[in-house]
């Protein structure tokens, strides 16, 4: 396993790659992208049991579906630093004819990645499909997602999270980016959605909050504790408390940078505040 000092390298370096990727293109999200890179860096290299190499049946491993697939600049520079693809492919993030599309897809067959997402409020079912799957298997191997708080204004969630319950989903943990922001605004000027803790318990599911969502430690303690409950009858859900933005000053707490690249001197400032620790590609 990795030391703390590495995953906080590992961190730091896909903080670098996000936003070098879109302002290379003009293009991208950068906010939800910083503010879950703590979280996918853990999952990806302290908590997930994963085999070497990539098929797309995922037998006898974790699996993990990103449903708010907007931000794929974090998704796909911790596949890459994981070594699903090579880091340098990063260069191509949004080019005509690149497998690292603004959105993941599978068309292109790129390592790491399972289903298309970004059409908001599928990945929940998607996921359930694939835990299910495991249980006909016998695969004891456990199923991770990742939301967005404004994407569970989709109905299609609530649908799967009724599912998920009333079926005994017990080997799935969906974690909520809980950051209170989405594209036009604060999810609770956009859409308020009340308890979130509450409506998934009403629901049916076991509920941990992690109030540090973007403190390594605090992660990794959440991601295991709800991995001690998984197995008992209930899905599990993680509400990850995450500042929109982290690690660059003035894209923290604000729905401004949720879809706007930085341009050449915001990037500068950006890269200054995240030094590079293991290489940039």
């Amino acid at each position: 396993m990795p030391t703390t000092q590495e995953l906080q390298d590992i961190t730091v370096q896909t903080r670098r790659d996000i936003v070098r990727m879109v302002h290379k293109v003009n293009s991208g999200h950068p906010g939800g992208s910083l503010g879950c890179t703590e979280f996918l860096v853990a999952l990806y290299n302290e908590v997930m049991e994963l085999k070497s190499g990539f098929d797309m049946d995922g037998i006898g491993e974790d699996l993990f579906f990103l449903s708010n697939g907007h931000i794929s600049p974090v998704y796909y520079s911790v596949l890459a630093r994981k070594g699903y693809f090579p880091v340098e492919e990063l260069n191509t993030f949004r080019l005509i004819n690149s497998r690292l599309q603004g959105h993941p897809t599978t068309h292109e067959g790129l390592p790491g990645v399972r289903i298309a997402s970004g059409s908001l409020g599928q990945g929940m079912s998607v996921a359930l499909g694939a835990a299910q799957a495991k249980k006909l298997n016998k695969d004891s191997k456990l199923v991770y997602t990742l939301h967005g708080d404004g994407e569970l204004q989709e109905g299609q969630n609530w649908e799967a999270i009724m599912y998920a319950a009333g079926k005994k989903v017990d080997n799935i943990i969906a974690t909520i980016d809980y950051n209170g922001q989405q594209i036009d605004g604060a999810t609770d000027d956009v859409m308020p959605m009340g308890d979130l803790k509450k409506k998934f318990e009403a629901f049916g599911w076991d509920v941990l909050e992690v109030v540090e969502g973007n403190n390594l430690e605090a992660i990794i303690k959440g991601l295991k504790e709800a991995k001690s409950r998984t197995g008992k009858g209930k899905p599990v859900c993680i509400l990850l408390h995450t500042i929109m933005g982290h690690g660059v000053d003035f894209m923290m707490y604000t729905h401004a940078w949720h879809g706007k690249a930085p341009n050449d001197e915001q990037l500068e400032t950006a890269l200054a505040q995240n030094p590079e620790t293991l290489g940039d590609y």
